[in-house]
């Protein structure tokens, strides 16, 4: 072999070694990256852990906080309100009633015609809120929302009609928290659920309705102004007299449960005749150092429209769930590459990914995760992920869910142990407890939802989970303001005082 061969050959095997160390070289950086990622999503779910002790401690720590909510205004992060429905639908109301139910970025009108319990007549209508309006004022909202219930009162059957010379009558249900006043009226203490329209806060709700009802020329009276879980809790009740308590878990979430009035310390009025009362929890602005907290969790609240406030919505519902796991995978692609070299742009868009979306990669049942790949390219614009990649990202979805899930149950038992259906007393009869459930999250989520109602069986017991029925109440928020128009119209008032 001359020279000038063997030189070539020297070059040519220098020229192979520095690929294969390059080769080496990217395959242990991209192994460390994988690593790296590993370790973040590793820590995550160390830190969303919810052993059934720790769930104890959350709900022991909802009961201590639910007694200091009804003993004073402010002496809680449970605001306890009073509802002033202190008698819930029995099965006897009868008419027609409509109600506006306004609780996300949806708002829906409803015509009910009551009679019998079984063949309640409902039409509907769903609206969408243009983004605009949850941050602009007062009056264009409530103008929008006039107008479009105006639209609907116009299709009116005749078999749906209101008899002549009476005032239509309406339960609105408003689901923000609010300082009520009476069954029909209250203030706007603050907003929630990416709604901040300032020049409504500390405005008696149902006056500002009235108003703009007014102004687009509609003879309408707001009979009953409940929230969405106190109308789920009529609408259970209604037709299950074995319902004591609703949770919404949707968009956002809350619960409303029945107390005995002598165990309300800061209720000043006289104990109604039933003896009972409608609690407004508002349990999404719980919060405890019991909770699983996170950076993400803590990165999500500094970022809010309002910092500090509704921990435990922004950790169980379903405005947030999506969220938090966009948050773990801009963690993953900044610090440890895991989507290649760039940070994908969308990603780091707050909100871009859905809880829905969330969802649907949480249930992808294909063997090489089709959805999952999908939604990556459609909503991220993330396009040859690798099949081990997709495996992860449907654990985040897993790791989120579950914790949700768990301190979801929690939330439930803390409810159950402060009226005393916890547990199975000796020589009593046994209770069944009902719990009316609604929002999308509940009702489409079915690893949230699976997930939830087992961590309720492990927390209670074989033996009283028999007697804690979870239950859908669908739409039950809506019929249930209709409801509680119905038994505080004016004509079933006149009636009763005659």
């Amino acid at each position: 072999m001359g020279k000038v061969a063997v030189a070539a050959a020297v070059v040519g095997t220098a020229a192979v070694t520095a690929a294969v160390v390059l080769v080496v070289r990217h395959r242990m950086q991209n192994s460390g990256k994988w690593a790296k990622a590993m370790d973040i999503v590793k820590e995550f779910e160390e830190k969303c852990a919810t052993p059934v002790s720790k769930l104890r401690q959350v709900a022991d720590a909802v009961t201590v906080e639910m007694h200091a909510g009804l003993a004073s205004d402010g002496g809680s992060k449970l605001k306890m309100l009073i509802s002033y429905v202190d008698n819930l639908p029995t099965g006897d109301e009868t008419g027609v009633f409509y109600a506006l139910d306004l609780g996300g970025t949806n708002f829906r009108v409803l015509r009910v015609k009551l009679g019998e319990i079984d063949n309640v007549k409902k039409e509907f209508e769903e609206v969408s809120i243009p983004p605009n309006l949850m941050i602009g004022k007062c009056e264009d909202l409530f103008d929008f929302i006039a107008g479009e219930l105006a639209k609907f009162v116009a299709t009116e059957g005749e078999n749906m009609q209101i008899p002549a010379g009476t005032q239509r009558e309406l339960g609105f249900t408003f689901s923000f928290p609010v300082k009520q006043s009476s069954i029909a009226g209250g203030t706007l203490v603050r907003w929630t659920k990416g709604f901040n329209i300032e020049d409504a806060v500390g405005q008696d709700i149902v006056e500002e309705l009235t108003k703009a009802m007014e102004r687009v020329g509609l003879d309408m009276r707001v009979s009953a102004l409940v929230n969405d879980t106190v109308g789920t809790l009529a609408g259970g009740r209604y037709s299950d007299p074995d319902v004591i308590a609703a949770v919404i878990l949707g968009t956002g979430t809350n619960a409303a449960y029945v107390e005995r009035a002598n165990a309300i310390p800061k209720w000043q009025g006289l104990l109604p005749k039933s003896g009972e009362m409608v609690i407004n929890m508002e349990w999404g602005n719980f919060r405890s150092s019991h909770l699983p907290l996170t950076e993400y969790d803590e990165n999500l609240d500094s970022d809010s429209l309002n910092p500090g406030e509704q921990i435990y919505e922004k950790m169980i519902s379903g405005m947030y769930l999506g969220e938090v796991v966009r948050l773990v995978l801009l963690k993953m692609a900044v610090e440890a590459e895991f989507f290649g070299d760039t940070v994908p742009s969308k990603l780091e868009k707050p909100f871009v990914l859905r809880t829905p979306d969330m969802s649907a990669m949480h249930h992808d049942s294909t063997p090489d995760l089709r959805v999952v790949a999908t939604k990556l390219k459609d909503i991220l614009e993330i396009s040859n992920t690798s099949l081990k990649m997709r495996k992860v990202i449907v654990e985040l979805c897993e790791i989120v869910a579950t914790r949700g899930a768990r301190l979801s149950a929690a939330g439930i038992l803390g409810i159950l142990k402060k009226i005393g259906r916890d547990t199975v007393k000796e020589g009593e009869e046994t209770q069944k407890s009902v719990i009316a459930m609604d929002g999308g999250l509940f009702e489409h989520y079915t690893k949230f939802r699976n997930a939830m109602q087992n961590t309720m069986k492990e927390l209670l017991g074989e033996e009283v989970s028999k007697n804690i029925i979870i239950k859908l109440s669908n739409d039950g928020s809506g019929l249930g303001a209709a409801l509680l128009a119905a038994s505080h119209s004016q004509y079933r008032e006149y009636i009763e005082s005659t």
